[in-house]
């Protein structure tokens, strides 16, 4: 809006106007420059003005409409008086029409933070506006004409209406004014006429006039109706509020019904959603053109509006627009500052009646439909302004968790955000467009620097077709890029240890100290330079960012382990961005970057039971990420097509190897035949060292477990072409993806071996005589390069069904194919179909409430990691000794003596699979269902709440199954034959004919399938070269897989000019038998093949609570801006906790699975089959039954400073993490017995392994400018 002041007495105070209508967001706007205007000297000195003008041209004062105000207190209006007042004021514009007055002077406005504007065309002199007297300060008038602000269908009449009389009390009615602060005015809607009178020659009157009817307004959008006004409102200088009463007849040639139109977001043509971009649609006049630009990227469409008055511009890049209504007759409108965010569409709708006599007037404002509905997904986008103001950790997990819905997962697999119940590995990744999840396991994705994020948009649910290969949710992330005006800036970042909490030291059940944490301590600090600008103005852009990250922690841990660790990580990551306008409707981007972190751990010895570094045993050297790269072009065909292809590579390091004291360098070849180096790992499990009674024995392995290969790591090659067409009340889109994923992995444990120290306890009570200690020996390796094909077709069609109703229906069609070692393929499918449908009813046509729901298939295909172990060659055997004594340098039993066979668990004995032997013959891809049903209501100026209820259910799984026994019973069953009773046997051992060997390559143990379907298996059983076709069924091989979660999540938001709060509440129940991809009971990080359903006896009591099950789950985050300079931030978080399990051995184990089953008790067990093995019996212990970890209460503040002498570029910040330094458990230990038997209720049972992070202190220093 253009506003004109006059008088000096006034005008300075004028420092604000804010416009705010009922049941659209708040406008607000702020003078950035205001010029004077000297008035007539007859002007009465004692009534300075106020003038604030709708449009360019002064309208006459004898075509101007008074509105008489009643006093300021608000007492009844005395009419006389008021009429009285009217003569004086008519006698003095009288006198001034005789003038020619000056064009008036104008204060620019503009918002200071959104990004959103309106210009409405200007009044002709022709048409009135309204006035009113303030008398405490003078006379002001506001000339915003009322017929186009209050919806009166016709311009009101000319200088005859002033002798007409309204039959209401004051049209107007005004509070004291106090520096502009205190005003209150209410123009009633009812008191103003509806149609003008007409002018005779002498100026006389002809024809009835009619008051305004408030209930004969309706929006001029033909989207729907619109709540008829009954008031306006100042509340404070500037406020107006409109207030409405019944929907009726369509208006015309209102400009309000066009202003609450775009305010207030009706759903029209609503835009289905992209990876990468948003869209701009809207409503306007047949035969129209609408211009979209970008000044700061030079961005530029012509569109022309389709024969329905629909709009839209598809594939938009985030950004700031303006958007021009150019009409046939040269007459425009423009809406500034348009908003546009990623995956979601920004409505404009133009007044399609006769409103083309007029010019323009410009008012700015944020535009954004706080409820959107032109959306059917359950979608939460946070802009980097908004992560700038809250307390929140630096990385793209911790955003996804401020989404409703998300709770974090276990700590084995790094704390990654768990969506609906799914486990971790069930997510999807993108950049720009561009797929970076990791399908080596899932557990990992490629991350950019978190200064060069613009937006995050985190999807938990309903999402297309164009989105696949997750049952999870979905994390976009939109990059920062280059404008025609250059920025630059720095960030450092500062943790200290010396501000930072401590974690609680963990005792045994009696008492002794475990682990003492006292000296844990760890530091992070950072900086980051970046710069971006226009390298050809409106044609070619860049943005560039470096950062450099460098952390340090010691951890002592178990007092016993004889061992402490520092660890010092150096990550040099970069971002590049470049944006090429090849021409008008052709545009091309590049997107790189790296995220690669090294880091080094060097393990030292301490003394036994004491905090201490005696010496250094070797140094562990990890290096983790790598560069990606992606080229995408999108191009717009006419008004109608838009095409998009995207080409991208990267590669992902997953390095390690070893360094020991000596200096030899210890690595993993990936060859499962080549000689071992290093120490053998040593694991100490005797009931004398878990009662800490002896002390336990040490080797001189430091890298802790598996040594994986110095050249593992993965490589991306991903295109798809995306492409979208405007058909109608159609909008379809469509498009192709392929993926080839290459991984080079594989592993072995330290030295080539594990010695597992242990011991029988035949009568299950501990420490006495008859205790026998024994060892076993583990060997395990394997190694491959394996690639994973990925393919997809999709289709989606968004219609508007009617002006308040949009459809949603697609359709994804995947198929992948995975391969061994050898390049041969093991698993191929080519008929996985996932349908989505959506609907998204707004009820009201204003976009004020919004109903909405989901129904759709998502599934996940196989990740390479399948193949490292379960289809390529793998060695893994295990064989019991006694010993004598043991050596003091590696720790190494001496004098062993086997008293069992060695034992090839799973077949795996070093040979080459036969790939026809991995899968069986029906297996079916996995699918989840998901049902969503909710609704979403703006609630005032400034709220928005919703509910969503949510239902997944995994209606088939993909596992292995490992149980030979079922294929021994049926190669009995089926004429072959066992005389020594040992079908552990090479076909070389026995010259009887069908004789079951299993020791062959083609007798693969564990094979994939669908659990809950019958097994059909290929199988050599003899070792004669040839695959016999075995149906297992289902019952016999184990249960269906089940897994769903409900949930009901409450989520709101409210924005305010200086405080903005969003948050949600969510009650869930996530039950089942499987978690999904990896198994947090155990930290399995073998996705797709846990240990679940190796075993029907695993399986027993598996169903109940999950582990990323959460019943309550409370957040809420905002921040405050106390003045110009401080801002206050928060994050709260309150969640039940994790269900807790019991694990212990089933019976004597024969399955060598020890500790693995629901089965365990605090009683002693019993060898009651006499093979020396302890028995327990077979008690179950249901999933979840043995209770819950405690609630978990987080409260995270900041505060920020601006100092005013740097003009806003510079901020100090200081985040506090856990403020109260809450040290709620987090997990315990849930093995109740060791794997022979042994209770482990008295000792370790139930202590914690993990607590909520204690308290840190964050501290930031940033210029941008």
């Amino acid at each position: 809006m253009r506003v004109e002041l006059g008088g000096d007495r006034v005008q300075p105070r004028l420092r604000q106007l804010r416009l705010q209508f009922r049941r659209m967001p708040l406008l607000r706007m702020r003078a950035v420059e205001v010029q004077q205007r000297v008035r007539q000297p007859d002007h009465d000195p004692a009534e300075q003005e106020v003038v604030l003008q709708a449009g360019r041209h002064h309208v006459a004062p004898e075509r101007r409409r008074r509105l008489v105000p009643a006093d300021p207190r608000i007492q009844p209006v005395d009419e006389a008086r008021a009429h009285e007042h009217d003569g004086h004021r008519r006698q003095h514009q009288d006198r001034a029409s005789a003038q020619d007055l000056p064009a008036p002077d104008r204060v620019a406005l503009h918002h200071p933070e959104q990004e959103h504007g309106e210009r409405y065309p200007a009044p002709h002199a022709d048409q009135i506006g309204a006035q009113f007297v303030l008398p405490r300060v003078g006379f002001a008038r506001f000339e915003m004409p009322f017929d186009r602000l209050v919806g009166i269908q016709q311009p009101i009449g000319g200088p005859a209406d002033q002798h007409h009389q309204p039959q209401h009390p004051a049209p107007a009615q005004c509070g004291r004014l106090r520096r502009l602060r205190d005003l209150v005015c209410a123009f009633h809607a009812d008191t103003l006429p509806a149609r003008p009178a007409t002018r005779n020659a002498a100026g006389g009157v002809r024809g009835q006039r009619r008051a305004f009817r408030p209930r004969t307004l309706a929006a001029a959008s033909p989207r729907g109706q619109l709540h008829a006004p009954q008031s306006l409102q100042f509340r404070k200088p500037g406020d107006i509020h409109m207030h409405a009463s019944q929907r009726t007849n369509p208006c015309k040639r209102t400009a309000l019904c066009l202003a609450l139109a775009i305010g207030l977001g009706f759903a029209g043509l609503a835009p289905a959603q992209s990876n990468t971009a948003g869209a701009i649609y809207g409503r306007a006049s047949q035969g129209d053109t609408v211009v979209i630009e970008n000044a700061a990227t030079g961005f530029r469409r012509e569109i022309a509006v389709g024969a329905d008055g629909g709009f839209r511009a598809p594939q938009t890049p985030s950004g700031s627009y303006t958007v021009t209504l150019r009409r046939a007759d040269g007459s425009s409108q423009v809406r500034e500052r348009v908003a546009v965010s990623v995956g979601t569409g920004t409505q404009i709708d133009f007044s399609t009646g006769d409103t083309t006599t007029l010019d323009a007037v410009t008012v700015r404002a944020d535009a954004v439909n706080p409820v959107d509905v032109s959306s059917v997904e359950s979608t939460t986008i946070l802009s980097a302004r908004q992560l700038a103001a809250i307390p929140v950790a630096r990385d793209a997990t911790s955003v996804a968790l401020l989404a409703p819905g998300t709770v974090r997962g276990d700590a084995a697999f790094g704390n990654l955000a768990s969506f609906g119940g799914s486990s971790v590995a069930e997510n999807a990744y993108y950049v720009n467009g561009f797929n970076i999840t990791n399908a080596f396991n899932n557990l990992a994705f490629a991350q950019i620097p978190f200064e060069a994020i613009a937006e995050q948009q985190v999807k938990t649910g309903g999402y297309g077709a164009e989105f696949g290969r997750s049952t999870g949710g979905v994390v976009n992330l939109i990059t920062r890029r280059g404008t025609n005006e250059f920025s630059a800036g720095g960030a450092i970042y500062w943790t200290p240890s010396s501000l930072a909490g401590k974690t609680p030291d963990i005792h045994l059940d009696n008492g002794d100290l475990l682990e003492d944490n006292s000296k844990d301590q760890g530091e992070q600090s950072s900086i980051a330079l970046w710069a971006g600008g226009a390298l050809v103005k409106d044609r070619l852009f860049a943005y560039g960012l470096v950062q450099f990250a460098r952390n340090q922690a010691d951890a002592w841990g178990d007092v016993n382990a004889g061992v402490n660790t520092r660890t010092r990580t150096r990550s040099p990551t970069w971002l590049l961005k470049m944006d090429w306008n090849i021409a008008q409707d052709h545009l091309l981007e590049l997107t790189s970057f790296s995220d690669v972190a090294r880091a080094t751990q060097t393990v030292h010895t301490n003394g036994e039971g004491a905090l201490d570094r005696t010496g250094v045993l070797g140094t562990v050297h990890t290096e983790q990420g790598g560069t990606s790269h992606a080229l995408k072009y999108t191009g717009y065909f006419g008004d109608d097509f838009t095409l998009s292809a995207l080409y991208g590579y990267g590669k992902f390091s997953r390095s390690i190897y070893g360094i020991a004291a000596n200096g030899i360098r210890q690595e993993w070849s990936g060859d499962i035949h080549a000689p071992d180096t290093g120490c053998p790992v040593v694991v100490d499990q005797r009931n004398s060292t878990l009662l800490g009674v002896t002390a336990a024995i040490h080797g001189c392995d430091f890298i802790g477990g598996t040594l994986g290969r110095p050249d593992a790591g993965d490589t991306r090659r991903q295109f798809r072409v995306d492409a979208e067409w405007q058909l109608g009340d159609h909008q379809l889109r469509f498009g192709y993806d392929a993926d080839r994923f290459t991984s080079v992995a594989g592993g072995a444990v330290e030295g080539g071996q594990v010695w597992n120290y242990a011991t029988i306890d035949p009568d299950g009570v501990p420490l006495n005589d008859d205790d026998i200690d024994f060892v076993v020996n583990v060997v395990f390796k394997n190694g491959a390069t394996v690639d994973v094909d990925q393919r997809a077709f999709y289709i989606e069609d968004s219609w508007q069904v009617t002006p308040n109703f949009l459809a949603y229906a697609g359709l994804r069609w995947d198929s992948f194919e995975n391969k061994n070692g050898n390049g041969q393929s093991y698993v191929s499918i080519d008929n996985q179909l996932g349908p989505r449908l959506g609907f998204a009813w707004d009820v009201n046509g204003d976009s004020s409430l919004k109903v909405f729901g989901n129904a759709g298939r998502y599934a996940l295909p196989l990740t390479a990691t399948v193949a490292i172990r379960g289809a390529s060659a793998s060695i893994f055997s295990q064989q019991l000794f006694f010993y004598d004594g043991v050596d003091p340098a590696t720790g190494a039993p001496t004098g062993a003596t086997p008293f069992t066979p060695v034992t090839y668990l799973n077949n795996e004995f070093g040979a080459n699979k036969d790939p026809r032997t991995i899968a069986s013959d029906n297996l079916q891809p996995m699918y989840q269902d998901e049902y969503i049903l909710g609704f979403q209501k703006q609630i005032g100026d400034h709220w928005s709440l919703g509910l969503r209820t949510v239902f997944r259910d995994l209606r088939r799984a993909i596992d292995d199954n490992c149980d030979e026994r079922a294929i021994y019973d049926w190669a009995l069953d089926n004429g072959y034959v066992d005389p020594d009773g040992d079908p552990f046997e090479a076909p070389g051992d026995s010259t009887v004919p069908k004789e079951i060997a299993f020791i062959n390559p083609g007798f693969t143990f564990c094979h994939l399938y669908n659990p809950g379907s019958d097994g059909i298996f290929n199988i050599d059983i003899d070792g004669n070269g040839t695959l016999e076709k075995v149906t297992i069924d289902a019952a016999t091989l184990g249960p269906k897989a089940k897994r769903s979660y409900s949930a009901a999540e409450f989520f709101f938001e409210g924005h305010w000019d200086k405080l903005f709060l969003q948050g949600s509440y969510t009650w869930a129940r996530s039950t089942g038998n499987t978690e999904g991809g990896v198994k947090s009971d155990i930290g399995q990080a073998d996705t797709g093949t846990t240990q679940d359903f190796d075993y029907r006896e695993l399986m027993l009591g598996a169903n109940g609570p999950l582990p990323n099950d959460r019943k309550h789950t409370l957040k809420v985050f905002g921040n405050y801006e106390l003045n110009d300079q401080w801002s206050v931030g928060g994050n709260l978080l309150v969640q039940s906790g994790r269900p807790i399990n019991c694990f212990g051995v089933y019976g004597s184990d024969p399955l060598h699975y020890g500790a693995s089953y629901f089965s365990c008790s605090d009683a002693p067990g019993t060898d009651a089959d006499g093979d020396g093995v302890l028995d327990n019996g077979t008690q179950i212990v249901p999933r979840g039954s043995a209770g819950r970890t405690p609630w978990q209460r987080q409260l995270d503040l900041n505060v920020a400073w601006k100092p005013a002498f740097a003009d806003g570029r510079l901020t100090f910040k200081l985040d506090v993490f856990n403020v109260f330094d809450s040290r709620t458990v987090t997990s315990v230990v849930e093995t109740g017995e060791t794997a022979q038997g042994s209770s482990l209720f008295d000792t370790v049972y139930g202590i914690p392994t993990g607590f909520q992070a204690p308290r840190s202190v964050r501290l930031m220093l940033q210029y941008a400018f």
